[in-house]
């Protein structure tokens, strides 16, 4: 079970006073870096000017600036106090800036699990009330992740805060990815699809005018950032489900190299030296897998992952191989970070897996997975 959560005009109802008691009490800040803190938060003030008349200057004493690296960052520490609420619940969490989520897995007619997300959800709202944060319920969405056998069992499945019913949702847009109850992620890759032909449709309306490196540059700003958004979430998807983006990704080749429509495309993205999708989400899997194993990522990805420990001593003991988690075969359980990760880190040449920087990993890794996908 999925829970999204939607706060109204998050960072603007941010009360000064309570950042900064969590900031010297949640984070450890005191002399002079809470007082620039403070500094930074304090003595603001907002005005209307019409034709060139200003109205009354008003004190801020709520809200942080918007549009900075602090913003976000000052944000999730007012939010830190909220994890011990939720974690009281014994329920999961992840918080991204205003964008919280709670999950936990249910069976059916457990009942009791129902009540604890309901009951969670009326302590976080409460919390949210005592610190000047508004949770919008009607917005609040709901999604019940599993097979379609599975969602059978959960079909009449609400939750109700506040009186309001908040009823399952077919598909919740997470962090702008499109997510749907069986993770197949269809529909965000049809979204990105019909994004990114509207985008080359009118690059290719002045290729003419455009030398190849300004070209190339709005091709990456406009279609290749979007094949590239979490693409992680592909990696392990059926070559039937990634073909419209390896389609998006041709054309793309096609107008920057101004080639023919029926010319192979290999040699095209060979000499440009672009990953087919698969590789480019396998790259991604691949990447995070080894911050994670460095100390570079987060916390819940680090713990997905374990070395493998052999029972007696074998040849691959010191390899830096990793343990794979028994899956059912052909399920979804085959695409989750926990098994893509060791599944295809334990599959690199142990001279790639031994870089001793993210720099030197990238270009090895890149240039194992150039060789593999054109055959080199």
């Amino acid at each position: 079970m999925l829970v999204m959560l939607d706060l109204s005009a998050a960072f603007d109802t941010i009360d000064h006073s309570t950042l900064l008691h969590h900031l010297e009490h949640y984070v450890g800040f005191g002399g002079t870096a809470l007082g620039w803190l403070e500094s930074y938060l304090t003595d603001r003030t907002q005005f209307v000017l019409h034709e060139g008349a200003e109205s009354k200057h008003c004190k801020l004493r709520i809200g942080v600036p918007q549009g900075s690296v602090l913003g976000p960052l000052l944000f999730a520490i007012y939010m830190l106090p909220l994890g011990d609420v939720i974690r009281g619940f014994g329920i999961s969490f992840h918080c991204y800036a205003d964008d919280t989520q709670l999950y936990i897995p249910v069976d059916s007619g457990d009942s009791a699990q129902i009540q604890k997300v309901e009951s969670c959800l009326a302590a976080v709202k409460g919390w949210m009330s005592q610190n000047f944060l508004q949770l919008n319920s009607g917005k609040t969405e709901l999604m019940i992740i599993g097979s379609k056998r599975d969602r059978e069992k959960f079909e009449d499945v609400s939750l109700w805060l506040d009186g309001f019913a908040i009823p399952q949702s077919a598909s919740v847009r997470n962090l702008g990815v499109l997510f749907d109850p069986q993770l197949c992620f269809d529909q965000h890759i049809r979204s990105i699809t019909r994004i990114a032909f509207f985008h080359l449709r009118n690059i290719a309306r002045i290729r003419s005018m455009l030398s190849v490196v300004d070209a190339e540059t709005l091709i990456h700003a406009f279609v290749s950032s979007r094949l590239d958004y979490c693409n992680a979430l592909f990696s392990g998807l059926p070559n039937s489900t990634t073909k419209s983006l390896q389609l998006v990704h041709n054309a793309a080749a096609r107008l920057l190299t101004r080639t023919r429509k029926f010319d192979h495309i290999t040699p095209i993205l060979a000499s440009l030296h672009w990953l087919p999708i698969t590789f480019r989400s396998d790259f991604k899997v691949l990447l995070l897998t080894y911050k994670a194993l460095h100390g570079l990522s987060p916390l819940y990805l680090k713990d997905l992952i374990i070395p493998y420990s052999p029972s007696r001593f074998l040849r691959s003991s010191g390899a830096g191989l990793l343990s794979l988690p028994k899956v059912k075969k052909k399920s979804a359980g085959q695409r989750a970070f926990a098994y893509r990760a060791p599944f295809l880190w334990n599959r690199l040449p142990s001279a790639i897996r031994e870089a001793d920087s993210v720099e030197l990993f990238k270009g090895k890794l890149k240039t194992h997975l150039y060789n593999l996908a054109f055959g080199v």
